[in-house]
């Protein structure tokens, strides 16, 4: 298993150019946050746009909207209610988080089914918390979009059901065809017959809303660096890297914390030479 390096970090992270704008570093729609969870929607999209995300637009419930733009008013918003205006602007984007917060109620499934849907094969989507729940149970058609699932310890449990004859976590991604994030103090990610170890965590970190600033900071990053891979990889190491440094002088660790930290850390990586 390949370690999560700080060295390899620099060579992930690349400098911004100067000739570029918005539409060059990602168009990311996060589906999450219904009316209970809306904080979810709000962690997620945070760090999303904090991780140097181009464009971030939030599908959720309309009650979470004056929260989510008086705290970050660099998202756009869609009332996901309004299905139609969500299912025709779909594929206008590079990266999907879907999950968070999300409900498992039957309009959370219809939401969830019609993005699956609608994206498309040069599309990836994020599936995360209730939406890994929701494919778990198996009713769902494979997507187009290249998959990537974020599970914690009981969501895994659920997922590799999918794969009853899997012996091991490759084997549970191979059969799926999904990178996997399995979260953990150690968190490790499987990709086709790829697997790493993050070498960065602290108990100080657990605490609710972590998952939702994970997800935010992988879809984030995805566009942004040479394979969507090295994204995922990258969020992860950093999330982890950031709460571990803050955790030095904090007894806790907020998720809100570590996507304030992510514009400061991005900078200091991608100046670093890789070879120091």
């Amino acid at each position: 298993m390949k370690k999560i390096t700080p060295k390899a970090m620099c060579a992930w992270i690349p400098k911004r150019e100067d000739e570029t704008h918005k539409g060059d570093y990602g168009r990311v729609l996060i589906v999450a946050g219904n009316k209970q969870f809306g904080g979810a929607a709000i962690m997620a999209a945070e760090a999303c746009v904090k991780s140097g995300a181009g464009l971030t637009t939030v599908a959720s419930d309309s009650v979470n909207r004056p929260a989510l733009q008086t705290r970050i008013p660099e998202c756009m918003f869609i009332d996901y209610e309004n299905i139609t205006s969500l299912s025709e602007q779909i594929s206008q984007f590079d990266t999907i988080l879907i999950g968070p917060g999300l409900g498992l109620d039957a309009y959370a499934e219809e939401i969830f089914q019609l993005v699956l849907q609608k994206s498309t094969e040069r599309q990836q989507v994020i599936i995360d918390g209730d939406g890994i729940t929701i494919y778990a149970k198996g009713e769902n058609p494979h997507p187009a979009a290249k998959l990537t699932f974020t599970p914690h310890a009981g969501e895994w449990a659920r997922l590799k059901v999918l794969a009853p004859d899997a012996e091991t976590p490759t084997d549970v991604a191979l059969a799926i065809d999904a990178t996997i994030v399995l979260k953990g103090h150690r968190t490790k990610v499987y990709s086709g017959e790829s697997a790493w170890q993050n070498m960065y965590g602290t108990p100080a970190m657990a605490t609710g809303g972590m998952g939702d600033t994970l997800a935010g900071t992988i879809c984030g990053l995805m566009a942004q660096t040479e394979k969507p891979i090295t994204g995922t990889l990258a969020a992860v190491f950093l999330h982890s890297y950031i709460g571990e440094i803050l955790a030095k002088k904090r007894y806790v660790v907020l998720p809100t914390e570590i996507a304030e930290e992510l514009p400061t850390y991005l900078k200091i990586f991608s100046e670093t030479d890789e070879h120091a």
